[in-house]
């Protein structure tokens, strides 16, 4: 049985006096017809005496966050969607009944006001009310409105409080779609369509990623829920859409940090006849439109860096990154036994699925080079065995045509010039599974049917996906994807 305190038991027995008055504590439709932010913007430049003797009728809803009662008039701010406004009230104004409901209410209670706008002597712009409207009671206290919810973990399992209470958090929540919407109309006005393709699968392709598994009853067969969005959207090239993107959901049955939620938001493209430097033009110009068009600029502080998305972007292959910071050049021919040698020489643990020259590359890569790329940097020619999805590089075929995109250290995207030769395709699932034999757990399926696509002709392409999380962390400034996230993944708490 749930055991309520007792400020919790007084709020409860209020709902059953307001319920006793014939009036629903829990309320019905209200209709508004202005909102704070049109108040303030509407009146922000009248003076306490331009607004004297104003009739225009304003109709607003909100939460009760501030209450002050002195007799029979008080003040109290709502929030709404946009923001704070004063109220203020008398008795004589909105009746002895009504005035009555607003001195038993609560911080947190909904309510409906009628009014006219004016100036108080301090200056604040406020609603003077001539009906008050009971519309929801709230049965649990509101957080100390200075402080909020102070533990974080609660920040994030109790999100509906944290809006309340948290104007950053609201901030960002309504962010977070002005910048997806901004990349749609990015994308659009480039001529792309956005489709939409499965969530289920009954094979492990796309990216290298431990999978969820579920499990289709009706055709008592286990399924995954993708890891990527890259195969259904080739087939889509294939059969002439010519330039696809899609926004959606993925899942990756991986750990939790500050920087990973095993159900993220991705968003991948594929342009016929473009390459690996048609990717790079586009990533740029779009990070840059949000950048201007969202927020006014192109300057950004994340993770304590001063991060410049103006451009030009610097542009660098692997192999040269890695002889930036080693002095070791990856160019020259180089024998497997030479490479694990580098490898043992620098402290560089190579697992048996990695003991190839490509994985030893990577890896040389990963410790050195990744963590040093703070200002935005398109990092190309990665080697073929970590890329089974790539088309060859045609001086060197020990590389492929793929770039990452990295900003402060952190991965931002990923890109390829795709590979269509199917043939080549079927050898590299085929060395992925031998991955697999070998203990790689991330290694993908054969999609014997993506092959038989190609078959029929793909055009040369160029294809790119972009974490839509952490693309919204570095424009609000958020140093955790779980403030960019509306609900988290957490772990179990346990239930009184």
């Amino acid at each position: 049985m749930r055991e309520f305190t007792e400020q919790e038991l007084v709020r409860r027995a209020k709902a059953e006096e307001i319920r006793e008055k014939g009036i629903d504590p829990f309320g019905h439709r209200f209709d508004t017809n202005t909102n704070s932010k049109e108040i303030n913007e509407m009146y922000q430049m009248c003076s306490k005496e331009d607004l004297e003797g104003n009739e225009k009728i304003v109709i607003v809803a909100g939460r009760i966050m501030t209450k002050r009662r002195k007799g029979r008039a008080g003040f109290f701010h709502i929030q709404d969607k946009y923001g704070k406004l004063q109220i203020y009230i008398r008795e004589d104004a909105v009746g002895e009944e009504n005035y009555d409901l607003f001195k038993k209410s609560d911080i947190g209670d909904i309510i409906g006001i009628e009014g006219t706008v004016f100036r108080t002597d301090t200056g604040e712009l406020s609603v003077r009310a001539r009906k008050y409207v009971h519309l929801v009671k709230a049965l649990k206290p509101l957080p100390e409105k200075f402080h909020g919810l102070t533990d974080i973990e609660e920040r994030y399992r109790r999100r509906y409080v944290d809006l309340i209470m948290n104007e950053e958090s609201k901030k960002v929540a309504f962010t977070r779609p002005k910048i997806i919407r901004c990349i749609q109309n990015f994308m659009d006005n480039k001529g792309f369509t956005e489709v939409e393709t499965p969530i289920l699968s009954t094979l492990l392709t796309g990216a290298s990623a431990r999978p969820f598994v579920t499990h289709h009853n009706a055709q008592d067969l286990d399924m995954y829920l993708r890891i990527a969005l890259e195969l259904p959207l080739k087939r889509l090239l294939v059969g002439g859409m010519e330039a696809v993107y899609e926004i959606g959901r993925v899942f990756r049955n991986e750990g939790m940090d500050p920087k990973h939620n095993p159900e993220f938001t991705l968003m991948e493209a594929y342009l016929a006849y473009s390459d690996l430097q048609g990717m790079m033009d586009m990533t740029e110009a779009m990070f840059q439109t949000i950048g201007k068009e969202v927020f006014g600029r192109t300057t950004f502080t994340w993770y304590d860096h001063d991060i410049d998305l103006s451009g030009p972007w610097k542009r660098i292959s692997m192999v040269d990154a890695i002889k930036e910071k080693t002095g070791i050049d990856f160019k020259k021919n180089m024998s497997l036994e030479e490479a694990l040698k580098l490898a043992e020489e620098h402290n560089i643990p190579v697992e048996e699925h990695q003991k190839s020259f490509g994985h030893i590359v990577n890896l040389f890569f990963e410790k050195y080079v990744e963590e040093t790329l703070i200002q935005p940097t398109f990092l190309y020619g990665h080697p073929i065995e970590i890329s089974p999805l790539t088309k060859k590089n045609p001086d060197d075929p020990r590389f492929v045509d793929r770039f990452e995109l990295f900003i402060a250290g952190k991965e931002f995207a990923n890109a390829y010039t795709e590979l269509n030769d199917p043939i080549d395709q079927l050898e590299r699932f085929e060395a992925q599974i031998a991955e697999r034999d070998l203990g790689n757990d991330e290694a993908n399926d054969i999609d014997y049917d993506f092959v038989e696509a190609l078959e029929y002709g793909m055009p040369p392409a160029g294809g790119i996906g972009y974490g839509i999380d952490r693309l919204v962390m570095l424009f609000t400034e958020q140093d955790s994807i779980r403030d960019v996230l509306l609900f988290p993944t957490m772990k179990e708490k346990n239930r009184n």
